[in-house]
């Protein structure tokens, strides 16, 4: 059950009550755990084409295959994991994107061995701070950004697959990078008092 004051302006998230409380308690809520960042960075990429309900729906398939979303443990799947994860509708059933998480996963390694952790690498996109929108209706909402550009150019430069522009925006606005709840959202106060405590 949710508050009707938290979702009554970003309409993308009424849908459904499993979108609703994704509205409410995630979306766009500054993310710098490195397990939280590749969990979003492989939902997105499997989004591809289709709904976030849809990938909503079935996280918890997403979970289990991808052993809570534990990057080092991701990398060292093998193609006999990927062919158990095509038998099960309970996730979405497209090997690109599937061995694309395990590849992801291997580059991500890298740089958290280079920078630290990655989100010190990520955060470097919005120079460190979320990026405060001031959306009034959805349709001011882009599906890409000079930002998400610049990050999937240097993701898919590093090897990184699944990482388009408009992917790019989507895991920005996922993980706080970007507060795109609409400004007379509750959730767009919330998001912004979050990121002042940011601390990479």
């Amino acid at each position: 059950m949710t508050t009707p004051a938290a979702t009554a302006t970003c309409a993308w998230a009424l849908n459904s009550a499993l979108e609703i409380d994704y509205h409410d308690t995630e979306w766009g809520r500054p993310q710098t755990d490195d397990r939280v960042l590749f969990e979003f960075l492989l939902l997105e990429g499997a989004q591809a084409g289709l709904s976030w309900r849809t990938v909503l729906e079935k996280r918890d398939g997403y979970r289990r295959h991808f052993l809570n979303f534990d990057p080092a443990r991701v990398a060292a799947l093998e193609p006999g994991d990927i062919e158990a994860m095509l038998a099960d509708p309970g996730v979405i059933r497209h090997r690109g994107k599937l061995e694309s998480a395990v590849g992801n996963a291997r580059i991500l390694l890298e740089l958290q061995a280079r920078h630290g952790s990655f989100a010190r690498f990520i955060w470097q996109f919005t120079d460190g701070k979320p990026l405060q929108g001031q959306r009034e209706n959805m349709g001011q909402i882009p599906a890409q950004t000079p930002e998400s550009q610049r990050m999937s150019k240097e993701l898919k430069r590093l090897g990184m697959r699944f990482v388009g522009p408009t992917i790019c925006y989507a895991y920005m606005q996922a993980v706080g990078m970007v507060n795109d709840h609409l400004v007379d959202c509750p959730c767009h106060a919330a998001c912004r008092e979050e990121a002042r405590a940011l601390s990479l």
